[in-house]
């Protein structure tokens, strides 16, 4: 199955939903004009159908392997990533100084969407790449900048997130892994790195020649829990202070785990300091390593939301070509009696603008959130209030809409999604992963209503709610405006001291009927900004009809989920543990 980029439904939602013109009449973002961010959404679609979706299969069908301690990866995959490297995808929206194009965050979001659906595991090597660097942007030493950043801008170096050991899973406050101050030496005011990781995305690979482990470790003496973990560099090679790779550092892989899918991204157990000369630099202040982490966090989890649209549209593209060639019976009703595609049956045409009303959807949401992160970037408060308030509805909402739309797909072949051939069961398979890595889809709810709804005593989201509201209540959007207005409703109902349980318990309904409003809301901004003069007429007729799927449908789902959301946590807890789970 062939890739072809959504290069026209792109550079929409980065004038509508990003807001592009806007972030662009900033000195800073002057280059991001009309020109340049079709030729980069356009460039990054070409390189992403011609290099890396050619690789999307083998990459599942060989996977990566361990051989004589090294990781390797299928015949094809070193070539693709120097051409990624010498194109200059990296680097989009790194800062100018260190050899990025310091183009707009939202514009390398897109870039890196056509790169995940040709190859979602292998786009995890640069996703990663990119949450070292904004670490090192926002907490790294003026020397560690330079040292460092140049080369992992460009790809040359490629970065990883160390965060997550066999006995803390998500609870990074029970890591054991040390690190021990050096005192003389040539090493001094360094430190001795000793502990293993697990889940550790492209920790080992020979397609960059330099790997720069970003990893929480704890210092003697430090507080308890998540008070008390630092973060710390540790590169595969040691780095000379001219930037040349010294000696190999005391780390290695031990294991790669055998996953549901994503085989192409090596999921690594990592082993630091088995001979006690595994030596880190402290990157910010001791103890200080939760507010670097949550540097990497953020942008992880804005690009793991940016995955569920990613594997969304590669599902999609897949269910509706199946659907156009996939001739079976007559349509039903018909005086004609000979065999259609299956696109003409009702229950496959509902799935199919589901599927598009989703998968769309997302994109929206993810645009509109990535705009906001752009303005925050030019000093806006409430731009970045915003996107606190936005960050887990991307990544919790986008991630389930790609399993459901990747779930559809098979459906949509029938007996022949089931089938691994036909390629439809890998995009579930690597879509599935999605909601549970960077902090599991109900972490995400969690934080939403423990933390960013009561930002400002609810200020912030109130006022987003009010936005929606008022433009459906403009547009004469009925069912957009009573869900806004109910959403409130519930907000408020949530915001209220009361029991913690009923708050969690109201997550996850209340987070995916929120995530609907604002998706709902962007995508009908998007139809009423058409037509246009760049816009080919059957694109413009297919977003509105879309857009109204998505109010006419979804929408009122999320009214049943706020419903969810107002019964409280006493029916969970009527039976025991023990009873729940004889």
């Amino acid at each position: 199955m062939t890739y072809t980029p959504p290069s026209t439904d792109q550079i929409l939602a980065l004038r509508v939903n990003a807001g592009m013109e806007e972030i662009a009449a900033a000195e800073r973002f002057a280059d991001a004009s009309p020109d340049v961010v079709q030729a980069v959404v356009e460039g990054a679609g070409t390189f992403a159908a011609g290099e890396w979706a050619p690789l999307n299969r083998k990459g599942d069908t060989e996977g990566a392997r361990i051989v004589e301690g090294k990781v390797v990866l299928p015949e094809g995959f070193a070539q693709a990533y120097r051409d990624f490297v010498d194109a200059g995808w990296n680097a989009v929206s790194a800062p100018e100084e260190f050899g990025g194009q310091g183009l707009p965050l939202s514009l390398a979001v897109a870039a890196l969407e056509c790169l995940g659906s040709a190859n979602m595991g292998f786009s995890l090597l640069p996703m990663l790449t990119v949450g070292a660097i904004e670490a090192l942007i926002h907490h790294g030493s003026e020397e560690q900048q330079q040292l460092y950043l140049p080369r992992v801008v460009s790809g040359e170096w490629s970065g990883t997130m160390n965060l997550t050991e066999p006995q803390a899973g998500s609870d990074v406050g029970a890591l054991r892994t040390t690190a021990t101050p050096i005192d003389d030496g040539p090493h001094a005011g360094k430190y001795r790195i000793v502990g293993q990781k697990i889940f550790i995305t492209w920790g080992e690979h020979e397609l960059a020649e330099n790997i720069i482990h970003l990893v929480l470790a704890r210092t003697p003496g430090a507080p308890a829990g998540s008070r008390g973990i630092s973060l710390f560099i540790v590169p595969k090679f040691h780095v000379e202070h001219d930037g040349a790779l010294g000696a190999r550092n005391d780390l290695k892989v031990v294991s790669l785990e055998h996953k549901l899918g994503i085989h192409a991204s090596p999921t690594c157990v990592m082993s630091y300091g088995d001979n006690g000369e595994c030596i880190g630099e402290l990157i910010g202040a001791e103890n200080e390593g939760l507010r670097c982490m949550f540097t990497m966090m953020n942008n992880a989890r804005i690009n793991v939301g940016a995955q569920g649209v990613q594997i969304a549209e590669r599902a999609m593209q897949q269910a509706m070509a199946y659907a156009g060639e996939r001739v079976q019976s007559a349509r039903a009703g018909s005086a004609d009696k000979s065999p259609v595609p299956i696109a003409e049956h009702p229950d496959v045409r509902r799935m199919l603008l589901r599927i598009r009303a989703l998968t769309e959807g997302g994109r929206a949401l993810l645009y509109y959130a990535t705009g906001q992160l752009d303005q925050a970037s030019l000093g806006s408060n409430q731009a970045r209030l915003r996107a606190e308030l936005l960050v887990p509805l991307v990544k919790a909402w986008c991630t389930d809409m790609g399993v459901e739309v990747a779930g559809i797909g098979i459906q949509v072949h029938g007996g022949m999604g089931f089938i691994e051939e036909t390629g439809a069961a890998q995009h579930y398979r690597d879509a599935r992963i999605a909601p549970i890595y960077e902090g599991t889809n109900g972490i995400q709810a969690a934080d939403l209503v423990t933390r960013k709804l009561g930002m400002e005593r609810g200020g912030v989201f109130f006022a987003l709610m009010d936005d929606i509201n008022a433009y459906a209540t403009e547009h004469g959007v009925l069912a957009l405006q009573e869900l806004a207005e109910s959403c409130r409703q519930t907000a408020e109902h949530l915001i209220d001291p009361g029991s913690l349980d009923d708050r969690l318990a109201a997550s996850v309904p209340f987070l995916n009927a929120c995530a609907i409003a604002v998706a709902g809301w962007q995508l009908r901004r998007q139809a009423d900004a058409l037509p246009s003069a760049d816009v080919p007429l059957a694109f413009t007729k297919r977003k509105k009809v879309v857009a109204r799927y998505f109010i006419e449908h979804l929408v009122p789902e999320a009214m049943g989920d706020l419903a969810q959301a107002q019964k409280g946590a006493s029916l969970l807890y009527e039976l025991t543990s023990e009873e729940l789970t004889a």
